[in-house]
């Protein structure tokens, strides 16, 4: 059994490979190659969290990938001083069933969600796209980032957070580094954020819309992975029903995703008016952008086939590379 903390995961999963990674894990899930039962949520009302057990098993080009991860959401634990997000990702043999891996899952959880919005942006963001805004100043606004400068020449990127002092730090922390453009800017008001946006990123936990529809420009790629839940939303429904619609998996976005189930409900749209699964722009079954005016919104609420596949690509470099440590199991 080879453990990986956090440190392993982040070096064994660099941006690229993890959105190389995506790209494999909603291409099988699309074609058919995956098998992932919908996910168990399990409240613990006791201490306002929820803990999702999320297992996938893939079969594509690349090989066969087995894998379960059990991740936690207990908002609490900045009191304690621990990350709100808790996760491991258990790695199985695909043909025999024996653990070989466990994995730090909130390091892999950022990577994977980050590196799925890249995959999303590549194929969706205009190419000369080179601003960028990112709502939210948590742990996915640092992967956000990687993942967009990865895909696009990204030059300039607000960030904005509805809790003082927290863009102005993260900017502090990330100009420059990492692969992240060094031009970031704490932004004052949603607006300002999206004055020249290209490419936009909302990785909050809101439970309604963290700008208004009015201020986004023609021709805007927005990537929307916050809410989880059918009662949270990121994205104003006049947004949704201007975009081309983009989801990670039909039936999960229906299920939860309340960027999409919430205009659904108030009769301003219909499911028919989800265009494709990111899949089947992966695999060119469907087309993405079809003019540059266009808005295009990739909508995610993270589903389990991007662990299978970003931990067996992780496994590989970690086996290749000695990364973590073994233990006799």
């Amino acid at each position: 059994m080879r453990v990986l903390g956090a440190d392993d995961v982040r070096k064994a999963l660099p941006m690229p490979v993890a959105i190389e990674a995506m790209r494999q894990a909603f291409s099988a899930l699309s074609a058919g190659h995956a098998v992932m039962p919908q996910r168990i949520h399990m409240d613990i009302e006791r201490h306002q969290g929820i803990s999702l057990l999320m297992p996938a098993y893939i079969n594509d080009a690349v090989g066969e990938a087995l894998a379960l991860k059990v991740v936690s959401l207990f908002p609490g634990n900045a009191a304690r001083g621990l990350a709100m997000i808790q996760a491991g990702v258990l790695v199985l043999d695909p043909h025999t069933g024996r653990p070989v891996a466990l994995m730090e899952g909130a390091s892999l959880t950022a990577i994977r969600t980050a590196a799925a919005c890249g995959a999303a942006t590549d194929i969706l963001a205009r190419p000369e796209s080179h601003v960028a805004a990112i709502f939210g100043a948590g742990v996915q606004a640092r992967t956000q980032l990687q993942a967009i400068c990865c895909v696009r020449p990204i030059e300039t990127a607000w960030i904005y957070d509805n809790q003082p002092g927290r863009a102005e730090t993260l900017v502090a922390e990330l100009a420059g580094r990492d692969g992240i453009c060094a031009d970031l800017r704490p932004a004052t008001a949603p607006a300002e954020a999206l004055a020249e946006a290209d490419v936009v990123c909302t990785a909050t936990t809101a439970a309604e819309a963290v700008f208004d529809d009015a201020d986004v420009r023609d021709g805007t790629h927005i990537n929307a992975v916050g809410s989880f839940k059918p009662h949270m939303r990121e994205i104003p429904p006049e947004t949704v029903m201007r975009a081309l619609v983009v989801v990670d998996s039909r039936p999960d976005a229906l299920e939860e995703a309340g960027d999409i189930i919430q205009p659904i409900n108030d009769g301003l749209i219909t499911a028919d008016h989800i265009h494709a699964e990111l899949g089947e722009l992966v695999l060119g079954h469907k087309p993405g952008r079809t003019s540059p005016e266009q808005i295009t919104l990739f909508k995610s609420v993270g589903v389990a086939v991007q662990e299978a596949a970003a931990a067996r690509a992780a496994l590989m470099t970690a086996q290749q590379a000695g990364l973590g440590t073994v233990v006799p199991w």
